[in-house]
């Protein structure tokens, strides 16, 4: 375990670096999901370890060990989050492993952006995890009641009175930047996700390798029906899909961010083969 600084746009970024004792059979990139600190995917990157893979987790500009001051004076977007910090993450661990094939595990946030990456068709293979066009419209009752507190009630109220997103005296989730969040509104609430979206970049030179898009059929956050509309930003990809059901590995439940927990250990083969 090595913790490097990650360079990247107007920033710079804390990482940790998991090797294996032997040469890695790939070094991967685990981009998270947006609010999850990257201290959560600590054991899965062991693990991998384990495995005889290299693994670098870290966290995206203005959050967890990367922040460097309170979330109001952050001027991050979702955008920077996806694209600048994930490319430059990806470039670390490429200059750390040069000889070592790309790999990228994106965790929600973590796998929607790579075709607006300049440098994605360095990426070997992409694994995508609780990932896609999240629309409020999809998510199942009750939950969809909490989404619309998020996007339409104490959410942005309490986001124009404070100049951030107060997640945790709202009890809807971590603190977040201001424009992270109203961008993250902006796509949830829009049947056409981020096509719309005017910042972000041209779109990049397709991804065309292997693309594994896992999701659970349990997760009220990011529903299959949402995942599966991933497949469309990856045209040119090769394509597989995967839908875990908790009861297949002896859980009551996997969700959204269980997944990476210790307890769903079991899944963790699956998700790589």
């Amino acid at each position: 375990m090595q913790p490097i600084n990650i360079p990247a746009r107007g920033t710079t970024l804390k990482g940790t670096l998991y090797q294996p004792p032997a040469a890695p059979k790939a070094a991967i990139v685990l981009h998270g999901a947006t609010g999850v600190p990257a201290c959560y995917y600590r054991h899965f990157a062991e693990w991998l370890t384990t495995q005889g893979y290299a693994c670098l987790t870290y966290d995206y500009r203005d959050f967890g060990a990367s922040a460097t001051g309170h979330p109001k004076h952050s001027t991050a977007t979702m955008v920077d989050w996806g694209v600048h910090d994930q490319s430059a993450a990806q470039a670390a661990l490429t200059a750390h492993l040069p000889d070592a094939p790309l790999w990228v595990i994106g965790h929600s946030l973590g796998g929607f952006m790579l075709p607006f990456q300049p440098n994605a068709a360095q990426i070997s293979r992409v694994i995508t995890v609780a990932s896609g066009a999240a629309y409020i419209g999809d998510h199942p009752w009750p939950y969809r009641a909490m989404a619309l507190l998020f996007w339409y009630g104490p959410g942005p109220l309490g986001t124009k009175l404070l100049g951030y997103l107060p997640g945790k005296a709202l009890g809807l989730g971590p603190n977040l930047p201001a424009q992270v969040y109203w961008q993250w509104r902006r796509w949830c609430t829009s049947k056409s996700f981020y096509e719309a979206e005017t910042a972000l970049p041209p779109l990049a030179q397709p991804f065309t390798g292997p693309l594994k898009i896992i999701a659970m059929v349990d997760d009220v956050m990011m529903p299959p029906q949402s995942v599966w509309k991933l497949a469309r930003y990856y045209p040119k990809a090769q394509q597989s899909r995967a839908l875990l059901h908790p009861k297949v590995y002896g859980l009551k439940h996997i969700g959204h961010i269980e997944i990476f927990n210790p307890r769903s250990a079991n899944i963790w083969p699956d998700i790589i083969s």
